[in-house]
């Protein structure tokens, strides 16, 4: 058997396919079986469970985070969200470079309708809108308000 199939490929390695025959070929291989993306490689099936573990991972990292968030450093305290100052920190409500450029601002004592305080970015209730609040404000020279504390919100 070994002896016939050496001499019949002695003899096919004589024969030679035209030029253009592998050129042609190949070519209509290429259109039969086109490229594919790498997204056509997985069925819908594969993308089902390729999104369900995905959304699963990405659902167990946001609970993470949020019990991080929550704990934060152990063996800490949480730090409340709003603390009071009791009424060292100033509301800034011109630039910080405008404020320092102000040569004479003083603090003046005043009272102010809750409803300015919503310019300020401060929320306030619907309820005690039209009540007044005792603040101090920064005021510069000219008279322009440049920063604003509460000194009371009650």
């Amino acid at each position: 058997m070994r002896l016939h199939l050496d001499l019949l490929r002695t003899e096919l390695s004589g024969h030679n396919a035209p030029p253009g025959v592998e050129k042609e070929l190949l070519q209509a291989f290429a259109r039969q079986y086109p490229k594919r993306r790498w997204y056509h490689r997985f069925t819908g099936s594969q993308w089902g469970t390729l999104g369900g573990v995905g959304s699963t991972v990405a659902l167990a990292l946001v609970f993470l985070l949020s019990l991080h968030s929550q704990t934060g450093v152990v063996g800490e305290a949480a730090a409340p969200l709003i603390q009071r100052d009791n009424g060292v920190a100033f509301i800034a409500l011109d630039s910080l470079e405008s404020i320092q450029a102000a040569p004479d601002a003083k603090v003046v004592e005043t009272e102010l309708p809750r409803t300015a305080l919503a310019a300020a970015g401060l929320p306030v209730s619907p309820e005690s809108a039209g009540d007044m609040v005792r603040a101090e404000m920064l005021v510069s020279a000219d008279g322009k308000p440049l920063a604003l504390r509460l000194t009371s919100a009650e």
